[in-house]
């Protein structure tokens, strides 16, 4: 009661036109600092979305003009002499504003750089929905830490709310703990970029586009038709093969012809497939070779690389080839192997047929035309 006694019995209106005055030139010299660095930086970052200078220029765009305000305060209160209790809650007020003003440019900065992440530099972009989820985690983390230091700060214990936020944390992962599974996945995917929206996918059963990559689940459109929902967990726990990513495509395909083939004409075969893929656009042949003796054929492997990922100009490619192999095989005339078979009864008695105007076996005496052998044939 003495020190307000003490400040009110000084010249307390001179002491707060100082403050008043002291605090408009603060504000105004600050508030020129600021405007005049941002206006400069927007100028030097002008056309230039992603470089540094356009990002300090939006986060010192973010200056609060009451935070401004209350620090040109501050500083103008330091004029007069202050009672020792105004002291101690002026040192309170400093943290509580810097606090505020640090968490701001701190959530600009963040909301920045997600967006920039979502834009994409150079055509690349990536996730939405990671970058949204990364950014919301990095928020509230700066914002309960924010508000956490100005409690402590104060004066107020915050030991047992940090162990309850704990305990309820823990609580509530337990019950949603199929969702957090799936938003992790979400996360890992979005970091990691196994596949992204536009990319064709093969997993089990399922063939088709990715539409949408969700917090919970990715869709897909199959080739079918329908929408395939799968759980981003469940889909990170299978091999997926994607398509969109390959380069070039390897083929291996074989044919067989007739047995009956001359050993030179085999090499003519290898030759002539060789030069076949070599004039075929988009190809790159890599062997053509008589690979072994089959069961109703002698086999060709053949191997060539098409330099393209569209599964449809694969598909023109190996029919022009297919095509153009037949038009050789025919001019070297060499027949394409059939499947066959060679049956052999040996010792089985079966009737002779007795077909008019055709001479018919001998019978030794004592036989019958039931008792004739049948001869081996193929």
């Amino acid at each position: 009661m003495e020190q307000w006694n003490i400040w009110l019995e000084r010249d307390l209106w001179l002491n707060v036109a100082i403050v008043v005055v002291a605090t408009a030139l603060i504000y105004s010299v600050l508030r020129t600092l600021v405007n005049t660095l941002h206006k400069r930086l927007k100028a030097w970052s002008k056309d230039q979305d992603g470089s540094w200078q356009h990002f300090v220029a939006m986060v010192i765009g973010r200056t609060s003009r009451a935070l401004l305000l209350a620090f040109s305060l501050l500083l103008a209160l330091r004029l007069p002499e202050l009672p020792g209790s105004w002291q101690s809650a002026l040192s309170h007020t400093w943290f509580v504003a810097l606090a505020l003003q640090v968490a701001l440019w701190v959530d600009t900065g963040v909301r920045l750089w997600s967006r920039s992440l979502v834009m994409g530099k150079n055509g690349s972009s990536y996730n939405p929905v990671m970058t949204t989820i990364i950014s919301i985690m990095i928020l509230i983390v700066v914002w309960s830490v924010m508000l956490l230091s100005i409690l402590a700060n104060l004066g107020v214990d915050i030991t047992a709310l940090v162990a309850s936020l704990g305990v309820g944390g823990i609580a509530v992962a337990l019950a949603v703990q199929t969702v957090l599974s799936d938003v992790f996945a979400s996360l890992s995917i979005g970091v990691d970029k196994p596949f992204e929206i536009g990319d064709f996918v093969v997993f089990g059963e399922v063939a088709g586009t990715i539409e949408h990559i969700g917090l919970k689940t990715t869709r897909i459109r199959s080739l079918s038709g329908e929408q395939v929902v799968c759980a981003n967990a469940d889909l990170l726990r299978q091999v997926v093969h994607n398509y969109k990513r390959m380069d070039t495509r390897r083929i291996v395909f074989k044919f067989g012809i007739n047995y009956d083939t001359p050993s030179d004409k085999v090499r003519q075969v290898s030759e002539k497939v060789g030069d076949i893929i070599r004039a075929t656009p988009k190809t790159r042949f890599d062997r053509a070779h008589f690979l072994g003796f089959d069961e109703s054929q002698l086999t060709f492997e053949v191997v060539y690389i098409v330099l393209t990922s569209d599964y449809n100009q694969y598909m023109d490619i190996q029919q022009e080839i297919n095509l153009q192999l037949l038009d050789a095989l025919r001019e070297l005339d060499v027949r394409f192997a059939l499947p066959r078979r060679d049956l052999r009864l040996v010792g089985e008695r079966m009737p002779v047929l007795k077909v008019a105007g055709l001479p018919q076996p001998a019978q030794s005496e004592g036989s019958s035309d039931s008792d004739q052998r049948l001869p081996r044939f193929s």
